[in-house]
């Protein structure tokens, strides 16, 4: 476990031996070193905050959103809904969000913005989108109304098909500026 906080972009954090309360440790403490403690986890000199739950910033919240995946499921009566389950693909490479927010590489990164629809809140938002093509890794974030600091949204591995079609689609829509 203690050998992850030495691991580095981009070599993949080990959890696959360890049982889920021991995965869960390990992960907890590279989110712990690299977002929830760090003091100085900014975007080019913005601070990054998690989602607000209930007019809160949630940790917890956050930590769950960044090592698992959303999936849709059905009970026995035919009703659909959300559930977040755990997600290796996710959890192995969480050391590398903030490999990817402090720019280390940036010729490796494409960084853009992207005004889309939002569902629920029916308007037009704007999302910053923190690309690695090589590594086939993003890192979304949504910058505040005051434009002072960000909401870390969301951190994943382009593992599905549809992903890297979706990031070229986005990428054709940028605009002038990174917000």
């Amino acid at each position: 476990m203690p050998l992850n906080r030495l691991k580095k972009y981009p070599e993949l954090l080990e959890i696959l031996h360890l049982s889920p309360a021991e995965r869960n440790l390990s992960l907890r403490g590279i989110f712990n070193r690299d977002i929830e403690d760090n003091p100085d986890f900014s975007f080019r000199k913005k601070q990054i905050y998690p989602v607000k739950s209930d007019g809160k910033f949630d940790m917890d919240r956050q930590f769950t959103h960044l090592t698992c995946e959303e999936i849709i499921e059905e009970d026995e009566t035919g009703c659909k809904y959300p559930k977040r389950v755990f997600d290796i693909d996710r959890s192995i490479r969480l050391h590398w969000i903030r490999h990817h927010i402090e720019e280390r590489l940036p010729e490796k990164i494409e960084i853009f913005s992207v005004e889309e629809r939002d569902i629920k809140k029916r308007k037009g938002i704007i999302k910053t989108y923190i690309y690695d093509e090589t590594e086939k890794y993003i890192v979304v974030l949504e910058p505040q109304r005051t434009g002072a600091s960000y909401f870390l949204l969301s951190a994943y591995y382009l593992n599905r098909e549809y992903g890297m079609k979706e990031i070229k689609k986005k990428w054709k829509k940028k605009l002038s500026t990174v917000y």
